[in-house]
C-alpha cells in the first residue's frame, strides 16, 4: 500500500481532480449550473484554478491535508488578494483503501460572491509572515513578503459540496438536475 506522504504531488493532484469532479457534479446536479473549470499553468498568481458559475468567477488557492494531520494553519499566497473574489478552499481528505476511494470535507476563507478576499491579518507566526521551503543546512528559512499565514479559526467550515457552491457563487438549489 503506497502512503500519501512518499507521494504528495500524486496525492494533491488528485485530490484537486477530485474537488473539481465534485464541484462539476454537484454544481449540474444539484443546481442545474454549469461550473467551468480554467486551470492555472503556474500558481505564483496566487491560485491554482479558476471555476467560473452564473457569471461569478472565483480565482482559488486550494490547500490540502489529510483528515488525521494536525494542520493549525495555511500559508497563503497574497497575490490572490489581487483577484476579484479570490479565496481559498482548504480540502480535508480521508482516504480509505479499502473502499478505493477519497471522502473530502471543506473549509473556506474568502468572500462572498463577487467580493475580494478579506483583509489577511497582519498577525504573523512566530514573527514571521511565512517561510521558504525547507531551511538549508543549519541556516533559517527566509521570510517570504508574499506569504501570509492564515489559522484554521479563520476558516469557514463547510458542511457539504452544495454548500461550498452557495459560497463561492450564490447559487440556489435546482428542483431538477441539469438544464442542459
Amino acid at each position: 500500500m503506497a502512503t500519501s506522504s512518499l507521494h504528495s504531488v500524486f496525492v494533491e493532484k488528485m485530490t484537486e481532480q477530485l474537488v473539481i469532479s465534485e464541484l462539476v457534479q454537484e454544481g449540474w446536479f444539484g443546481f442545474g449550473r454549469k461550473v467551468d473549470v480554467l486551470r492555472s499553468a503556474v500558481d505564483d498568481a496566487g491560485y491554482d484554478v479558476a471555476l467560473e458559475c452564473g457569471g461569478v468567477l472565483r480565482h482559488v488557492q486550494l490547500k490540502s491535508s489529510h483528515a488525521d494531520a494536525t494542520t493549525a494553519r495555511q500559508t497563503i499566497n497574497i497575490a490572490l488578494a489581487e483577484k476579484p473574489s479570490g479565496c481559498v478552499v482548504w480540502v480535508i481528505r480521508e482516504e480509505n483503501f479499502e473502499t478505493c476511494r477519497m471522502s473530502l470535507r471543506y473549509r473556506f476563507f474568502g468572500g462572498g460572491p463577487g467580493e475580494p478576499l478579506p483583509e489577511i491579518p497582519a498577525t504573523r507566526r512566530r514573527g514571521r509572515a511565512g517561510k521558504a521551503g525547507r531551511a538549508k543546512a543549519k541556516r533559517q528559512r527566509k521570510e517570504r513578503a508574499n506569504m501570509r499565514v492564515i489559522n484554521k479559526g479563520q476558516f469557514q467550515c463547510v458542511r457539504t459540496t452544495g454548500h461550498l457552491l452557495e459560497l463561492l457563487f450564490g447559487v440556489d438549489a435546482a428542483p431538477t438536475g441539469g438544464t442542459g
